[in-house]
This record gives structure tokens, sequence and C-alpha cells, in this order.
């Protein structure tokens, strides 16, 4: 394990004393707990966009997307148990 040294303003450092003794552990596995919290979901947003991104590049190369309405009709009925099929993708604007 490496060494890292941050600087925390006295009134931070306070908080998270009161916070992890309130949580039963200590400063530093509280530090440590939140750094890892924050990069997982840091690490998910970057999935996300990278999902974004190829879902809209496959709709920008092709042309073709469902429209909404559709999409939130298709949603409405299989969420009430009705059986539907799944809408087709088609040029938008057509």
């Amino acid at each position: 394990m490496s060494t890292t040294t941050i600087r925390l303003p006295v009134d931070i450092k306070a908080r998270i004393a009161q916070v992890a003794s309130m949580a039963d552990t200590n400063a530093h596995s509280f530090i440590l707990q939140a750094i890892t919290d924050k990069l997982a979901v840091a690490e998910q947003q970057a999935e996300f966009q990278s999902v974004a991104q190829q879902r809209y590049a496959k709709i920008a190369n092709s042309g073709q997307a469902i429209a909404w309405a559709d999409m939130r009709h298709y949603l409405q009925e299989r969420a009430s148990g009705t059986p539907i099929a799944k809408p087709k993708a088609r040029r938008l604007g057509v």
C-alpha cells in the first residue's frame, strides 16, 4: 500500500473524525471508504457515457431510432403486463 498525504482544513478534519466515530470507524477508514465510493461512481459514470456515445454513434450512422412516443407506449404496456411487440427502429421524421 502506498502513502499519499492530503492537507485538510481543520473544520473538515474535525467533521470527518466526528462522523467516523458515529460510524464506529476511524478517520483513515472513513476517508478510504469515501474515496472508494467516489471512484465507483466516477467509473460508473464513465461507463454510462461510453455506452451512450456508442449508442448515439449507431443512431447517427444508421439514421434510425425509435420515437419516444412509440417507446413510451411500449413501456407502459409492458409495465401493465400486456404482451406487446417491441417497436421497430425507423428513420425519424419519416
